[in-house]
């Protein structure tokens, strides 16, 4: 993947997270950074929901100390310096706070995204009139797995960018929102690319892991922008695990995978539920909104900037 001098493009994602820039659209991220782009990574929530990969930090979790959130920060911190990224909290750090999968109780609290109404919508409609993106990035309208935070990233996203069509100059709106998806035969070759998982691990069941059969955009990542991704990821060692050897502070444990073809899976990783999964070499978007893409592979085609 290679392309023009992109000085003057301003870039949006806006992710339910921390670690979702890194799984979702690290390698377009760090391909548009380094091709000149300004790209802003905007998290809605500090993820304080999520469970912990090793045992060191067990303790920080919701159910424990609730005190994930802001060790999260500095994993996020870390990650966008990988990615050649910078960061907002939408709200403020600590605004909105993780929902949680659809009935976990955390989706009563009073902060939680899903229950962030028109404020959040107002609060992002702020940051793209600063920022004035072009491109903005986030998920389709399931939010990729079902996630409701990440259903309300898309929401709010959408909403925000109709207000500014709306009221903006032409010229200040952003012109296309991009979908983040996981291309269904990229996934299974991946997955069948993988030939040894690490002891503990498993194996995905059909059909456990989200994907999609269509999509508008592949990205196939350079080696700088795949090992920009890889490190953003493994920056979020609460929550990823890669099975390269690599120890952490957070997981002191090592981890080995085996994989037959290194086109298909370059390297192995695994969330908090341990299932084997290939970091994949290709991303694929949707276009959500705005300029029709050429059928080409520039994420930015068709799109006017400075």
């Amino acid at each position: 993947m290679s392309g023009h001098d992109l000085t003057g493009l301003t870039v949006c994602a806006v992710h339910a997270h921390p670690d979702d820039e890194a799984i979702w659209t690290g390698g377009l991220l760090a391909h548009l950074a380094r091709r000149g782009a300004d790209v802003t990574v905007i998290t809605c929530t500090l993820g304080e929901q999520g469970e912990v990969i090793g045992d060191p930090y067990q303790g920080l979790v919701a159910d424990v100390a609730d005190q994930l959130g802001g060790f999260r920060i500095a994993e996020l911190t870390e990650s966008l310096v990988h990615l050649g990224a910078s960061g907002i909290h939408l709200g403020g750090a600590g605004c909105w706070r993780d929902s949680g999968m659809a009935g976990d109780p955390a989706n009563r609290h009073p902060r939680a995204f899903t229950n962030s109404g028109e404020r959040s919508v107002e609060q992002l409609v702020s940051v793209f009139r600063d920022i004035r993106p072009q491109l903005v990035v986030t998920y389709g309208p399931d939010g990729g797995y079902g996630h409701p935070d990440h259903v309300r990233a898309h929401e709010i996203t959408h909403a925000a960018v109709a207000e500014l069509v709306a009221r903006e100059p032409e010229d200040r709106a952003p012109q296309r929102i991009l979908w983040a998806v996981t291309g269904r035969a990229d996934q299974r070759a991946g997955l069948d690319a993988i030939s040894r998982i690490p002891d503990g691990w498993r194996r995905a069941e059909p059909g456990e892991l989200a994907s999609v059969e269509g999509h508008d955009l592949t990205i196939t990542l350079d080696d700088g922008s795949l090992a920009a991704k890889k490190a953003a990821m493994a920056a979020h060692a609460t929550q990823i695990w890669f099975a390269d050897g690599s120890v952490s502070r957070v997981n002191p444990v090592a981890a080995f995978a085996a994989v037959d073809d290194p086109g298909a899976a370059p390297h192995v990783f695994a969330l908090s539920n341990l299932i084997a999964q290939p970091l994949l070499r290709n991303e694929c978007y949707r276009v959500g909104w705005g300029i029709p893409l050429d059928g080409g592979s520039d994420p930015v085609a068709g799109l006017e900037f400075p």
